[in-house]
């Protein structure tokens, strides 16, 4: 049914459609709006047979999940940033249980210095844990991913994250085709657990495992998603048999025929992607886009195949590895072969930034013309970086860089010194101090 609706709200409404019996919700932004629409469903009385929880935190939220999963419930969490780094304990945990439960991550920086605006970061913290992670490109995918999130998990027996860009798609309006309860009834089996704690057949879940054993138990992990790679693109051709529209499976590429250069993102990004490679398409530029939307596991063949034998390849990404670059273009890169300056990484949009189709444009120009060099800060003011790095020479109580950025801004922080403890000189504006 289709609605105008923010995003927050049509993923509510889907995730109650698949008829959750336990949900764990703590607020953090910018995934808030989520839980708030599913407990007034709950309240009101239109999600019957659920079991909604308030916690006193995130870690408290994945362990509830972790119990409500462990004791044969459809358990569902939703969190954002600093929540999914509180809860990363249990987040591990429950995926080394193979538990299938569901979570949203709206998806937002990781202080410090604290940001509530978007980046792919603290998915990225967690890539390992041995969750599914799938990136929604837009609301309509956003809405319909949950859906088949909660028939992978349960199908395997593993826990599944639904990633969406906070603010960009979790707090947007526009118009969304809502899956209806029949629909939805016809598409998701009745939850059964491949495990249960059960009082009348005792057994332990999470034991002790040494040496002897831990191996094996990590790489049946690890096969287990590799299953997941198959049936990710069967769940989504299901879904779209059975909806009349495709969204989910392993990648999505864009004009990616005969495209000398093609550009890799995860998430929101790939809407404005599309609209540059439109244009540049129209003005005789043979380039592509393709998105990723099961970053785990990761789908190397599929991204391989997509890609071509030829073609350069820019990585667009919203997170990055401090020390080294791309966390998204490195799996890229040992998927398509890397050598001869092949990949290159474009950090873009940290800490809500915008990814304007005039910088995409840009990036593109330049992979063209063999001059994007292999990482690059799109947009970086290298004037303010200059500067601070200029400081941090001249002085070794330089304060802290966020501080002394804003000042350079004009953003006045926290006092004059930008929180920096004053020299002498600086006290009394001495020439040549700061104080004058």
């Amino acid at each position: 049914m289709l609605r105008q609706l923010e995003g927050s709200a049509a993923v509510a409404r889907a995730v109650a459609a698949c008829r959750p019996q336990v949900v764990c919700a703590y607020p953090i932004t910018p995934q808030t709006h989520i839980v708030e629409g599913i407990g007034a469903m709950v309240k009101a009385g239109d999600l019957p047979g659920c079991r909604f929880i308030n916690v006193e935190s995130e870690f408290a939220a994945m362990s509830v999940a972790i119990g409500a999963s462990a004791g044969g419930a459809r358990a569902y969490t939703a969190t954002a940033s600093q929540g999914l780094l509180f809860m990363a304990e249990a987040v591990y945990n429950a995926a080394g249980l193979g538990l299938p439960i569901v979570m949203t991550l709206a998806n937002r920086a990781i202080g410090a210095p604290i940001n509530i605006w978007n980046d792919q970061s603290d998915a990225m913290a967690v890539r390992d844990s041995g969750w599914i992670q799938l990136f929604a490109e837009s609301n309509q995918a956003a809405t319909d991913l949950h859906v088949q999130a909660f028939r992978l998990a349960e199908e395997l027996s593993v826990p599944v994250m639904v990633c969406m860009d906070g603010f960009v798609l979790t707090h947007a309006t526009e118009q969304v085709d809502v899956p209806t309860q029949a629909e939805v009834d016809a598409f998701l089996p009745p939850f059964e657990p491949r495990q249960l704690l059960d009082p009348d057949d005792p057994c332990s879940i999470g034991a002790m495992v040494g040496p002897e054993a831990f191996t094996e138990v990590r790489y049946l992990a690890h096969a287990k998603q590799l299953q997941a790679l198959e049936r990710i693109e069967a769940v989504g051709r299901a879904f779209g048999d059975a909806f009349g529209r495709l969204s989910g499976g392993l990648v999505s590429p864009y004009r990616t025929e005969g495209a000398e250069v093609v550009v890799v993102a995860l998430g929101s990004i790939l809407g404005t992607l599309a609209d540059v490679v439109d244009d540049l398409r129209r003005a005789g530029r043979p380039v592509g886009a393709l998105g990723i939307t099961s970053f785990r596991p990761f789908p190397a063949e599929a991204v391989r195949a997509a890609v071509g034998d030829g073609a350069r390849v820019v990585v667009v990404e919203r997170a990055f590895s401090v020390g080294f670059g791309g966390v998204l273009a490195t799996d890229v890169a040992m998927a398509v072969g890397g050598g001869a300056g092949r990949v290159s990484t474009v950090v873009a949009g940290l800490g809500g930034r915008p990814v304007t189709e005039r910088s995409l444009a840009g990036v593109i120009d330049d992979a063209l013309r063999d001059r994007l060099e292999p990482l690059r800060f799109l947009d970086l003011d290298d004037q303010v970086v200059a500067r601070e790095l200029a400081r941090m020479a001249e002085r070794r109580r330089s304060g802290p860089h966020a501080e002394n950025i804003l000042r350079d801004l004009g953003g006045a922080p926290l006092g004059p010194a930008a929180g920096a403890r004053p020299t002498p000189e600086r006290r009394a504006g001495a020439p040549g101090g700061e104080g004058r």
